[in-house]
């Protein structure tokens, strides 16, 4: 297995000329976040990593051992369980838990494993309001609280003691309206793993958002394969040529924090790989992804930039939710991609981007992988119920879930790349992927942490 380097001071040169992230935000029209004043890259070598860890049903299986059984994953989110009774199941590999509303508020959730501990059936098969939770199979009962309740023809199970029949839970924690879980019960308290993750959001409390989107899609390729493709800005210029009058992709700033990986991309500016000048309306248009064909959606007025009138246009569109509120946000948290991995699979869009990705494998397949895209905004007044989850095939365009707007145009560029990196980590004959030291940092980030996990000890049974 190939080690990344242990992080060290990061050397000099391995940023792009021209003007920083920072230099950026000297000119915004308000004041930024202190957040955004932290500038805290990692630097974790230049060595390989190798393409074993994408290919290899070995390394998948170890990952289920080592990884998935040990480690805190965000599972469903808090609306999806709002009353005493609600369940939702989270899959991962061969595992599968069932979460259960027990009581009202953050504390008042459990989390189980899905099996009956009769003949092993799953209790639950997916979302759901019940009183109690019964196996469809022969009817062994437990309350919401995992007490053993029932045992059909009680006579015939002396072996059976109430007391040692409880169902076996897991780790359950919540944060920023997500519910998370963790299989190892001598795990690390979640607000120890998520570390910064709280003050890096608290200007955009997430638990006040409700799930406008929702959609999954299969996708032939290892799950670790999908998710880097969504973790840098280097692809662009290659991979979505359209955004490149308005995105600053080599300004982009890259940070670390502990389990914790943040990306920041700025738009409203043009990228050094373009070969012309743009004027600031084409940047303007480039910013809001806008075709050709269609229509301009903003004007950028005499005297004023792309990058403020973008962050204008953004500010109008929260009011209703925000108020004066909105008046408040920097033309950063408006217009730029803020762009969090939480280790492992874990990816909140910061501010009021509503994005939110979480990667996984497809069941216990190391060549699939399932990618799922929320889409959380700000509400008034009550809560609006959760969107349903829709499927896409592997097969399936992201353009024909209309609702992801031009974003879906964005992951139809990425989807023809993506199977065919799988394909091609398999017949390369060189051992290991090159990574850049900077834009891809935080690949390389993801990289250091899974290979701290792969080498803890195994459990002893």
């Amino acid at each position: 297995m190939t080690t990344i380097d242990r992080p060290t001071r990061q050397p000099t040169g391995t940023r792009a000329p021209g003007t920083s992230y920072q230099e950026l935000l000297d000119s915004d029209t308000r004041t930024v976040p202190e957040s955004f004043r932290r500038d805290q890259p990692g630097y974790f070598g230049q060595a390989d990593v190798g393409v074993e860890r994408y290919v290899s049903r070995a390394f998948h299986d170890l990952e289920k051992e080592l990884l998935w059984r040990r480690v805190w994953q965000y599972a469903c989110r808090e609306e999806e369980v709002p009353r005493v009774g609600d369940t939702a199941v989270y899959d991962i590999c061969d595992d599968s838990i069932l979460i259960v509303r027990v009581a009202p508020g953050p504390t008042g959730l459990k989390a189980f494993y899905n099996a009956c501990l009769h003949r092993g059936r799953a209790l639950r098969d997916g979302p759901g309001q019940v009183s109690e939770l019964r196996c469809p199979f022969h009817g062994f009962c437990w309350s919401l609280d995992g007490n053993l309740k029932e045992v059909p023809s009680q006579w015939d199970f002396p072996q059976v003691r109430p007391t040692e029949f409880a169902l076996p839970e897991v780790k359950v924690g919540t944060w920023g309206g997500f519910v998370f879980i963790n299989m190892d019960p001598n795990c690390e308290p979640l607000e120890d793993f998520l570390g910064e993750l709280p003050f890096l959001f608290e200007r955009w409390p997430l638990e006040d958002r409700y799930i406008q989107v929702r959609v999954a899609k299969t996708i032939r390729a290892n799950w670790k394969v999908l998710q880097e493709a969504f973790m840098e800005s280097f692809h662009v210029a290659a991979t979505h040529p359209q955004l490149l009058p308005g995105f600053g992709d080599e300004s982009s700033q890259f940070d670390v924090f502990g389990n914790v990986a943040r990306a920041i991309s700025p738009s409203g500016t043009p990228s050094a790989h373009l070969r012309w000048s743009p004027t600031e309306q084409e940047m303007l248009d480039s910013t809001l992804d806008r075709r050709l064909d269609e229509t301009p959606i903003g004007v950028v007025p005499e005297g004023s930039t792309a990058r403020a009138t973008a962050a204008m246009m953004a500010r109008e569109g929260l009011r209703p939710e925000l108020g004066d509120g909105a008046e408040d946000l920097s033309d950063a948290e408006l217009v730029d991609s803020i762009y969090f991995t939480v280790f492992p699979n874990f990816h909140p869009w910061g501010a009021y981007n509503r994005i939110c990705y979480r990667f996984r494998p497809n069941g216990d397949d190391h060549q699939s992988a399932i990618m799922e895209v929320l889409f959380l905004s700000p509400f008034t007044g009550e809560r609006p119920p959760p969107a349903p989850l829709r499927w896409l095939g592997p097969d399936d365009r992201w353009t024909d879930v209309v609702e992801l707007g031009s974003l879906a145009r964005v992951f139809d560029q990425d989807d023809f790349n993506i199977e065919q990196v799988q394909r091609g980590l398999h017949t390369t004959r060189k051992p290991g992927v090159t990574l850049s030291v900077y834009q891809e940092s935080k690949v390389r980030h993801f990289h250091h942490l899974l290979d701290q996990w792969m080498s803890r000890p195994r459990r002893q049974v």
